[in-house]
């Protein structure tokens, strides 16, 4: 055992670290208990004779024949939480071999240093006294005079009595990186105690039972503060900095009309809850405040006003698509362009005439076309389709893309002397629609033509 006296410094050692780290906002954990070490089944680096078993596990439980039990103070594990379950430890052990496999020594000396990762299954499980764990890792042990490194994998379980203090059990297989080392299992059994009492706020309300734990509070509201001193502490307070009443989670009610003052529109004077807290004077679902008529009924879209109908046409002007001029209501207060209108814009449309072959419409046509932006100027909601029209002389392609040309052409220059261009289309038809034969000069004549169409 003359190695006992440098584990024994270890172990201080690593005391001093845990004393400094409990004033850190981080949870520690240091375990002492007793050790137990088996070298069956095994053999590795014994010689022939050391093990007669099958597999790893073969006689696991056998205590009486096969572990080598160190009872008194063998072991301590100095643990530090990371995180989602997850925690560092470091642990050093001490124990006397007697018996490896079924071949008895002369009380060998064993030390190991490990260190590894471990994951607890706690906070899965939703459970504060049960918390098995998992664990992985490397170390290293000496065996008498000769050392081995080993990765580690192991299984336990704590058995948490109080919230700082737990009964441990784990098992640890260790399998030597070298063949001339010996793979073994280590048992322990110890006393856990957990550290992490922080008061990050210094209200003397511990981090892990403080529900405010970075701003000063009360005990009696575990930890949290009252800011406004109304008995509700700000984390449950909906208006943490004005003293208010409970059944309006700590919101005053000043005008005392049953809605609180962040949800009051007009907290300063009584209303009703369809109001949102305000009056409406005249019942139409308009809050006065909103309402430029508050004592005259009116839709909410006129600002609680009636809606006026300023050519008097029957048609409100909110639905006129004319409010300045006389219509019928079903063509939405405009006036309807009758058969006669129609009638006579197509008269003087006939009369257009363009250049022999071409698209530019001659001067003599200005007359009419002045006749027909004066028509079109009485109804400026209705939309019109220019169309154009050729006899059968000449292909059908060219006739079409004249028709299409020539409609176009009155089309902008209805645009340019002010009709809007929104309200017209232009298409052009080629021969296909004839009024008249296309066998006499008369025919088509009547056939060449432009038409201005009401858009239906």
């Amino acid at each position: 055992m003359k190695h006992l006296g440098k584990l024994t410094l270890l172990m201080m050692f690593v005391f001093t670290i845990t004393a400094h780290a409990q004033t850190e906002d981080n949870p520690w954990a240091v375990s002492i208990g007793t050790n137990a070490i088996d070298f069956y089944p095994t053999g590795d680096g014994m010689g022939e004779g050391t093990m007669s078993s099958e597999s790893i596990f073969d006689e696991y439980f056998n205590a009486s024949d096969h572990w080598n039990i160190m009872p008194s103070f063998s072991k301590v594990t100095v643990g530090r939480y990371i995180g989602e379950g997850f925690s560092g430890q470091l642990a050093g052990s001490v124990n006397k071999i007697k018996q490896i496999g079924d071949i008895e020594v002369n009380d060998l000396s064993y030390y190991s240093v490990d260190a590894s990762v471990q994951y607890s299954f706690m906070e899965l499980l939703n459970t504060k006294v049960v918390d098995p764990f998992l664990s992985a890792g490397a170390g290293y042990y000496w065996l008498d005079d000769s050392g081995e490194a080993t990765f580690n994998g192991g299984l336990g379980i704590n058995f948490w009595m109080t919230d700082n203090i737990a009964l441990t059990l784990d098992s640890s297989y260790k399998a030597a990186f070298e063949d001339s080392g010996m793979d073994h299992f280590q048992h322990a059994l110890g006393v856990k105690l957990g550290f992490g009492g922080v008061d990050t706020d210094g209200d003397g309300v511990y981090d892990k039972e403080d529900e405010c734990p970075d701003t000063p509070g009360l005990k009696e509201f575990n930890g949290c503060p009252d800011s406004d001193g109304d008995g509700i502490p700000d984390k449950d307070d909906e208006c943490p900095n004005t003293p208010g009443l409970p059944e309006f989670n700590g919101c005053p009610d000043t005008d005392g009309d049953g809605i609180p003052d962040p949800q009051d529109e007009c907290p300063e004077v009584a209303g009703t809850k369809a109001m949102n807290g305000c009056p409406d004077a005249d019942g139409d679902g308009v809050a006065d405040h909103e309402d430029d008529c508050p004592n005259e009924k009116g839709p909410k879209e006129n600002n609680g006003c009636p809606w006026p109908d300023t050519d008097g046409d029957g048609v409100l002007d909110k639905d006129d698509k004319c409010p300045e001029v006389a219509g019928t209501v079903a063509n939405n207060g405009c006036p309807e362009v009758s058969d006669e209108v129609q009638k006579e814009l197509n008269d003087y449309a006939k009369t257009i005439n363009f250049a022999t072959g071409k698209t530019s419409i001659t001067k003599d046509s200005q007359e009419a076309l002045d006749a027909i932006i004066a028509i079109l100027d009485e109804y400026p909601n209705a939309k019109f389709t220019v169309e154009g029209h050729t006899d059968t002389v000449g292909s059908a392609k060219n006739n079409m893309e004249l028709s299409d040309a020539r409609a176009l052409s009155v089309k902008n220059f209805l645009v340019e002397n002010g009709v809007d261009e929104f309200r017209l289309s232009s298409k052009g038809y080629g021969e296909t629609k004839p009024v008249k034969t296309n066998k006499t000069r008369s025919g088509r004549a009547a056939n060449r033509r432009v038409e201005i169409n009401l858009k239906k």
